[in-house]
């Protein structure tokens, strides 16, 4: 991998790891487009680091109290109703789903996974899924003739049982193309969640989900193949910078915006690769070792 790949993929990792598009689906289609090789399912998850280093200091003042709370929690009986201390435990709850898949479908993840085809379906029905979540929560929150607005749920609303949905959800997004936040937003919306707390849960979801892969992934960094350390490390870090600016437009965007750009965008982008494919433009497999 040269160093302007590594730049170009770390700018396009920032920019679409937030949003519900599906950052690893378009890892895999930059470096199709391109006629690069494939970064792979490892390189994927190590820039992710850097993305979520910048959910760690957005959200620093949140997880800071959480894990506080948590920990006081283990000691103190009193602190186990505080809602901190049970969004510790409820994290580590929702993670449980894709630590256990990601383990079992380590070789799916690294291979049939990552074929354009699969890809392209994934991008338009779980934009169809995103977008039907998003009208059903506008039409609770706008309410409409003859109806009442509806109340969504928040965070203090969240029990064991939507978390494990949250979860089930976040591991969804081992398949290039659904989206981790597009994923579980989704779910959250079509659980009565605000947009803004089945946003914010997925964000810290993902916290350990993330940082585990990333750091497993490690090791597999200039162990041959197209991953090395110096051009991976500096996607990274692009990654990061570019995530920070992405996020804290995002969670500005989804308090009074539709997620419908996204819906359009994830139906046309599949469909424009499955043309792409159908037409033999793009071999279903392209960019991979032996192709």
């Amino acid at each position: 991998m040269s160093w302007f790949e590594s730049f170009i993929l770390g700018l396009v990792q920032g920019l679409t790891e937030f949003l519900p598009i599906s950052s690893s689906a378009h890892l895999r289609l930059t470096a199709a487009f391109a006629g690069w090789h494939d970064p792979g399912a490892a390189f994927t998850a190590i820039t992710q680091i850097g993305t979520e280093t910048a959910v760690l200091i957005y959200f620093r003042k949140d997880i800071a109290r959480i894990v506080s709370a948590w920990f006081r929690s283990l000691t103190d009986k009193a602190m186990r109703g505080d809602h901190d201390a049970q969004m510790g435990w409820l994290v580590i709850v929702g993670s449980i789903p894709i630590g256990v898949l990601g383990v079992t479908l380590k070789d799916q993840i690294e291979g049939p996974f990552r074929d354009l085809r699969l890809i392209a379906t994934t991008l338009i029905v779980m934009g169809i899924v995103l977008g039907f979540a998003d009208r059903l929560a506008a039409r609770d929150e706008a309410g409409g003739r003859h109806r009442v607005v509806k109340e969504r749920k928040t965070l203090k609303d969240l029990s064991v049982r939507d978390g494990l949905i949250y979860g089930v959800c976040q591991a969804m997004a081992l398949i290039p193309g659904v989206s981790r936040s597009g994923a579980t937003i989704s779910g959250g919306l079509l659980m009565g969640y605000t947009r803004e707390a089945a946003a914010r849960y997925s964000f810290l979801l993902a916290i350990p989900a993330v940082l585990a892969s990333g750091l497993f992934e490690l090791k597999d960094a200039g162990e041959g193949g197209h991953v090395s350390w110096g051009p991976t490390i500096f996607a990274t870090v692009i990654a990061f910078g570019v995530g920070y600016a992405v996020i804290a437009w995002f969670m500005k965007f989804i308090t009074t915006k539709s997620f419908m750009p996204f819906v359009i965008y994830r139906i046309l982008l599949g469909i424009l690769l499955y043309i792409l494919v159908g037409t033999d433009v793009l071999s279903p497999h392209a960019g991979e070792s032996g192709d």
